[in-house]
């Protein structure tokens, strides 16, 4: 028989099978033509996977997608290297487009057998990624950032239609994303241990080795940059990974599986589950996971941490902010006052770090206000795919009602709106359902108003405020957050005094929410432990195993 051309082009990737078949194929198709097992004349018998599937970025559907155009139908989860088809759609549950509030696509929650396969086969791939070099792992991680970046706008356009941010937003973000796996691939080869001299000639040494299997649990606010942030640490230490996305933007993280999986990680290095709670809960139990790194709500935080305590696995915890920004009369002002503004209204102000309490010393608050007012009513609103809007729409329409209940519970507690702060509905008439918020400024505010002491999580600017440094610093520290925080002042000892003082994990000096992905990012106090990005966190992504070398003979008091 006569092997024939398309064949052929399956089995390139053996081609040492294929000189030794010099006789005849018999092919047998197994699980859906993903792969293939082929016998010589000789009784040898080969096994050759090839790509079933199209990744998700070729597919016509999201090629320059459009607001209100796009639809998924594909299969969201991805283990073994390929997209997978859950086995039970009964708990399916929809996902909305937020700017126009029509359904994207179906979640279809994991249950336990599918979070089992997933974990083994990302186990399975551990072991052959765990032995490769820092540097053949870089070389790897390397080409998967070369792909996200050729490939960034149309990650952007998916993410955008998932997600209700601006595009302009979107496409930082996944540039971001291959930074932060390109800076992790450059640190990959350089993992090592230290020598200790002993006497006698002994010694030890130690070797800085991976877990095993870490899972990664995302939020809905930037979803394809933070699968970015779990993933790039833990596969430059040799882990592998499964990922839960948000059940509420499931779609992007599986092209970042496909982009590694085309870079050419092992299949089950990194893997993506769907689902919520209950399927957060079967990975965090998971025996064979040895870490879980979660970003969302401080009350999930603590079940995430009870869970897995109870296999005593590491846990990072990255949750949420009430972060204040103090803005001294010696500051320059219009710095300031473009600080505040990135400090509230990025990514329609569904940002943990957001700097939403702002205190203004009392001799500069109507100039500030007047300029904040002035500028904040001009922010356009509307369509995300397009590059003049600067605020799309919220994630949701729960939470669209939860945030403007925020603000009726303000006003009714004695703040008052000086803009903004009311559903928002843009002229173009596919948006009339979008989920949208006009950007709010809060004056007469009080320390002990609940819009002041709660994560608000929406486009609102909470104005305070102070006479003096001690005073403000006392108010600043009076929470339970500790995620971040910001001071403007030209008074260089004064901007190191209180950054000193600051009960925060991240302190800015004349700017704010600028997050270079060299730099640690991490909180105090309820908003968490443990830091993502930076060269710190190899430290919790791996482990270290101390080596004792004895050159003499044994001392014994026996």
């Amino acid at each position: 028989q006569k092997v024939t051309h398309s064949l052929c082009n399956q089995f390139m990737e053996s081609r040492a099978c294929l000189s030794r078949a010099t006789t005849c194929f018999k092919v047998e198709k197994i699980k859906e033509t993903s792969v293939f097992r082929s016998t010589t004349t000789q009784g040898e018998r080969f096994t050759f996977t090839r790509m079933a599937q199209q990744p998700l970025l070729s597919l016509p559907e999201f090629h320059n997608v459009s607001t209100g155009a796009l639809v998924v139908t594909e299969p969201l989860n991805f283990w073994g290297g390929a997209r997978v088809k859950p086995k039970d759609t009964k708990n399916s549950e929809p996902v909305y487009e937020p700017a126009t509030g029509r359904v994207l696509c179906d979640m279809i929650p994991c249950g336990e057998e599918e979070v089992d396969e997933a974990i083994k086969s990302a186990h399975s791939a551990y072991l052959k990624w765990s032995k490769l070099s820092g540097m053949e792992r870089a070389r790897i991680m390397l080409e998967a950032a070369r792909i996200i970046r050729e490939r960034r706008d149309e990650i952007a356009r998916a993410e955008v239609a998932n997600n209700g941010k601006s595009i302009t937003e979107a496409q930082v973000d996944i540039d971001v994303a291959w930074q932060c796996i390109e800076y992790y691939a450059g640190i990959a080869p350089t993992l090592s241990g230290q020598h200790i001299q002993l006497p006698g000639g002994s010694f030890a040494y130690t070797r800085r080795e991976p877990l095993g299997v870490c899972v990664g649990i995302g939020a809905w606010n930037y979803p394809f940059q933070i699968a970015a942030w779990k993933s790039a640490p833990a596969l430059a230490c040799g882990n592998a990974m499964v990922f839960k996305p948000s059940p509420m933007t499931p779609v992007t993280a599986v092209m970042l599986a496909e982009i590694y999986k085309e870079a050419g990680v092992p299949d089950g290095l990194f893997n993506v589950v769907q689902g919520g709670a209950e399927t957060g809960g079967l990975l965090c139990h998971h025996p064979m996971v040895a870490k879980v790194s979660f970003t969302g709500s401080v009350p999930t935080g603590k079940k995430v941490m009870e869970m897995a305590a109870k296999g005593v696995k590491q846990v990072t915890l990255e949750l949420g902010g009430k972060s204040p920004l103090i803005i001294f009369k010696d500051c320059e002002l219009e710095n300031a006052i473009k600080g505040a503004l990135m400090a509230n209204f990025l990514t329609q102000g569904e940002v943990c770090c957001n700097g939403t309490r702002v205190f203004v010393q009392r001799e500069i608050m109507p100039q500030f206000l007047e300029e904040v007012v002035k500028r904040t009513k001009v922010i356009s609103v509307g369509d995300p795919m397009c590059e003049e809007t600067r605020m799309g729409a919220l994630i949701s329409k729960p939470h669209m009602e939860k945030v403007l209940g925020f603000i009726k519970q303000a006003k009714e507690q004695g703040a008052k709106v000086l803009c903004g702060g009311e559903r928002f509905v843009p002229s173009d008439p596919k948006l009339k359902d979008g989920y949208f918020v006009s950007p709010c400024v809060l004056d007469n505010c009080r320390d002990d108003m609940t819009c002041v002491k709660e994560e608000i999580f929406g486009p609102v600017m909470s104005v305070l405020p102070f006479d003096t440094e001690d005073e403000v610093l006392q108010r600043a520290n009076n929470t339970t957050f500790g995620l971040a925080s910001g001071v403007f002042t030209r008074d260089i000892a004064r901007a190191h005094r209180v950054a000193e003082n600051l009960q925060a994990g991240t302190c800015y000096i004349n700017n704010y929410n600028v997050g270079p992905v060299e730099v640690p990012f991490g909180g105090y106090k309820m908003s968490g432990f443990g830091r993502e990005n930076g060269q710190v966190t190899i430290e919790y992504y791996s482990q270290l195993k101390t080596v004792v070398v004895e050159m003499g003979d044994v001392e014994s008091f026996f």
